[in-house]
């Protein structure tokens, strides 16, 4: 039982909706810009990397779980780099849901998630089953699951080195198999093997380099944004943004960005389907997660699933049938083949709640702090840091 939360110190306007900005400055974009910058044909420098990235042949990118750009100010006095690293930086949204394995696969694809179809951090299979894409191995077949190129695919066609640089364990799966195949993997479990494995493949040629660290996004669910254990992990993303920043070879530059950001989630914003009959009434389908839960309903149910969720609700989320939250643009275009991948109702938290679905997930996510996956400011803006 949640009693106690940390304030996570975010901004006022944090609860904004935001939307996510396909073409024109989305995570989305920026694989496509950084191989526009290095010449692989086929490819636009959407992002207008081209004047910062002048002169550079290598190029490192590197993920850090939840650093949302909400989240840099308040991790800056355990991470003082970022604030020199601000300097000149821009923010960019993640796509719909703002969760780890949509972004990562929208990172590595330059794809909008209706295209690739990983449109959440579980949906339902064909089968009636429920995929959770962080334990995925490979079923489905993660290359029929996700059909869509990876831009280290062109990358490496167009005569680039390509390397991926993240934990031993991930090699193989099915995430990771959606969202960097193509390039060469390089298994790192602490921060010192991360810095040195991606400027090992800076320094061996010209190409690109993906790197991807955990640890806040971790602490912040666990322990909230702002607490002790989140201090820690930010600390440790400015040891190595140091290494990697002052060991950066001629002609590379480094990008850093985040698959989204986090908000803490006080336990009077929690609300469960297995304590509530309003919530579960009708509902023979549950995934996605506490912020973004997509909902499967019983034949000739769903308009009084949608009245009871937005009875139960109110102004604190959107409560959308499928065929409104696609036509909102949320998702990008969506690929038939995707379409049941997300609910028949989607709900969308705004304020600091979570749909919780007990008896459907495990009882740890109902223990978490911060949460992510939608619309708000703190959970969709995410920065785009340069350093030369």
């Amino acid at each position: 039982m949640i009693t106690e939360v940390p304030a996570d110190h975010l901004r006022t306007d944090a609860l904004v909706p935001v939307m996510p900005a396909y073409g024109s400055g989305s995570l989305a974009d920026l694989l496509p810009s950084v191989c526009a910058v290095l010449g692989v044909p086929g490819s636009a420098d959407v992002l207008g990397l081209g004047p910062s990235l002048d002169g550079v042949d290598r190029v490192a990118v590197l993920l850090v779980d939840g650093l949302g750009a909400y989240q840099v100010p308040v991790a800056e006095p355990y991470a003082p780099i970022l604030k020199d690293l601000a300097a000149g930086s821009r923010s960019l949204t993640a796509g719909f849901p703002s969760t780890t394995p949509v972004s990562l696969v929208t990172v590595g694809t330059g794809a909008v998630p209706g295209a690739h179809g990983v449109l959440g951090f579980t949906t339902r299979r064909p089968d009636g089953r429920v995929l959770n894409h962080i334990h995925w191995k490979d079923d489905p077949d993660p290359r029929l699951w996700q059909p869509v190129a990876t831009r280290f695919e062109a990358a490496a066609a167009a005569g680039l080195g390509v390397t991926v640089v993240n934990r031993p364990e991930f090699e193989g799966s099915g995430l990771s198999v959606s969202s960097t195949r193509g390039a060469t993997y390089v298994g790192a479990s602490t921060i010192g093997e991360l810095a040195t494995g991606m400027l090992a493949a800076l320094a061996a040629g010209p190409g690109i380099v993906y790197g991807y660290h955990p640890d806040l996004d971790h602490h912040g669910h666990g322990d909230g944004v702002d607490s002790d254990r989140w201090r820690e992990a930010a600390a440790g993303v400015n040891d190595l943004l140091d290494r990697l920043v002052h060991g950066l070879p001629p002609r590379s530059a480094l990008l850093v960005v985040a698959d989204h950001g986090q908000l803490n989630v006080p336990a009077a914003g929690r609300f469960d389907l297995a304590e509530n009959s309003d919530l579960s009434d009708g509902v023979v389908g549950v995934a996605g997660e506490p912020r973004v839960r997509y909902l499967y309903t019983a034949p000739g149910a769903r308009d009084d699933v949608l009245a009871a969720w937005r009875g139960v609700f109110g102004p604190q989320a959107w409560v959308l049938p499928r065929e409104e939250a696609v036509a909102r643009g949320l998702f990008g275009p969506v690929a038939p083949a995707h379409l049941d991948r997300i609910g028949e109702i989607v709900v969308i938290c705004l304020d600091r709640v979570v749909a919780l679905a007990g008896g459907w997930e495990p009882p740890t996510v109902g223990r978490l702090i911060a949460y992510h996956g939608s619309v708000t400011a703190a959970e969709m803006t995410v920065p785009l840091l340069i350093a030369r």
